[in-house]
Order: C-alpha cells, then sequence, then structure tokens
C-alpha cells in the first residue's frame, strides 16, 4: 500500500462478518485510524442435507466451484476425506486469491482463478470450457446471488447447490445498531461494505429501528462510504449514495482507494 496514506484518527467501520474483519482492522490501524468493526453480517456453518449429498456424490463431480473460504471451512468440516472422495479428474474452480489460498491450506489446489473477483468473472472463463453435462458442485450460502449457477446450467451444466452455510442478520444487533446511530451522528469517517448483505442487512435493521432515512441521508451527506466492487456498490446507488469502489476486487485495494480518498479531502 501507499505508505504516504495516513488516516490519522479517522474512524472506519468495518461491516464484514467478525471472523473476517482482522485484516481490514489492520490495515486501518496501520495508517492511523481507528476501525469500528460491526459486522451487519453473521456467518453460520451448516451440516445441510444439501452439503451431505454433495460430499457422497464428490467422486462423481467434474467440477468444484468455491465463493467464499467459509464454504472451504464447511464442507471440510463435514466432509473431512473431501480430497480423498472427490473425483481426481474434478477440476476446482475459486472466486479470488483469498480462496484460492485457504484452499491450498487445505492441500487442494484451484485450476481456476478470475481476474475479476465476481461471479460474473468466473462465468467468462466457463465461457471457453464444455461444460455441458458436467457435474458441477458449488458449496455455498443460498443467500447469495443466482448469477453463477444460473448462468453455468444456461451452459448445460447439471449444478448441484449445497447450502454450506447460513449469511443471517446478526443475533446480537448491539453493534450493528450502534454503527447506525454513528453514522447519523458524523461520529465516523467512514463505511466500508464487502457484499450487498452487508448493505441490505444495515438498511434492513436500520428500517427496523425506523432510521433508515436518516442512515441514508448521512451516508449521501456526511460519510464516505467504500464498496469492494460494482456489485456490493448497486444497493448503495440505488440509495443515491456515491460509493468508492477500487479496480481490484479485494479488501486492501478497497482501502487504499479510500484512504486515497481521504486524504485528497484533507
Amino acid at each position: 500500500m501507499n505508505d504516504n496514506l495516513n488516516i490519522k484518527g479517522k474512524v472506519i467501520a468495518i461491516t464484514r462478518p467478525a471472523e473476517r474483519s482482522q485484516k481490514a482492522a489492520d490495515i486501518v490501524e496501520k495508517y492511523g485510524g481507528i476501525p469500528l468493526v460491526a459486522p451487519t453480517l453473521e456467518l453460520q456453518v451448516s451440516n445441510s442435507k444439501s452439503l451431505i449429498n454433495l460430499c457422497k456424490i464428490a467422486d462423481k463431480l467434474d467440477w468444484m466451484i468455491f465463493t467464499s473460504p467459509t464454504g472451504i471451512l464447511s464442507i471440510i468440516k463435514h466432509c473431512k476425506d473431501l480430497k480423498e472422495r472427490l473425483n481426481p479428474n474434478c477440476k476446482i474452480a475459486v472466486i479470488g486469491p483469498r480462496t484460492g489460498k485457504y484452499l491450498n491450506e487445505q492441500g487442494l489446489d484451484a485450476d481456476i482463478i478470475p481476474e475479476d473477483y465476481t461471479a460474473e468473472g468466473l462465468l467468462e472463463i466457463f465461457k471457453d470450457i464444455n461444460v455441458r453435462n458436467k457435474k458441477i458442485g458449488i458449496p455455498r450460502t443460498m443467500a447469495a446471488r443466482d448469477v453463477l449457477p444460473e448462468g453455468l446450467k444456461a451452459m448445460g451444466a447439471e449444478v448441484l447447490l449445497a447450502e454450506a452455510y447460513k449469511s443471517a442478520v446478526p443475533k446480537d444487533k448491539g453493534k450493528v445498531k450502534k454503527l447506525i446511530n454513528s453514522v447519523i451522528s458524523k461520529d465516523v469517517d467512514a463505511v466500508t461494505f464487502t457484499s450487498t448483505l452487508t448493505v441490505k442487512n444495515l438498511f434492513e435493521v436500520a428500517e427496523k429501528e425506523e432510521k433508515k432515512e436518516e442512515l441514508i441521508e448521512s451516508l449521501q451527506n456526511n460519510v464516505l462510504v467504500a464498496a469492494i466492487g460494482p456489485v456490493t456498490a448497486k444497493p448503495l446507488e440505488e440509495e443515491n449514495i456515491n460509493a468508492i469502489t477500487p479496480d481490484e476486487y479485494t479488501v486492501k485495494a478497497m482501502l487504499e482507494k479510500l484512504f486515497g480518498e481521504m486524504n485528497s479531502k484533507i
């Protein structure tokens, strides 16, 4: 990152799930900022029937696609011999390098990592691969967008979705409510979002607290907003909230772009 960046004393809200927030918090602190970790999304690992079934037919899969480290964590937790069960000719695709790195740590390697770390980026690569009648397993949250499975089905693939984890509004909403109040009272300088659900869940809690209008007005006018990519930025744009987005869809790139914007305003 750019060592000339300085956000001393600036409060940066991180809405990622708690177990994924440390890296972002460390980067904020490194550049003099104060991280406000307020997860608006809670991940709950699941041993669903669909995940157990995917494990049972792992030897018949032609492809396995992982869209997050949590999907890998969940299937390995509930299918401890996955590496041995997998069809030896099964290829693996991951949505980005962070997921690929986690996969490698579990003893498996990715055959495909798109340059565009999105479902659309993965589909672009699969356009050049014949997946007609191929069995493709995707362990993920069922709250995720349908772009990837529907796109693969349109290419003739047999897609086997498995619920590996649930993405939900946190059971304890205390930190989310604190974030809402802090944004409205201008006690934070920026809010960061890394998925559409981190945005939607914040709005959902604010609406139940009858503070959604105040929250949106403050995000429009008083607080900088950063999104990891255009997909995440979309629900913000629908509320006329301008979001800073990086060219590379990573937490590091998002924060660097945000810090650069903050420095330009000093």
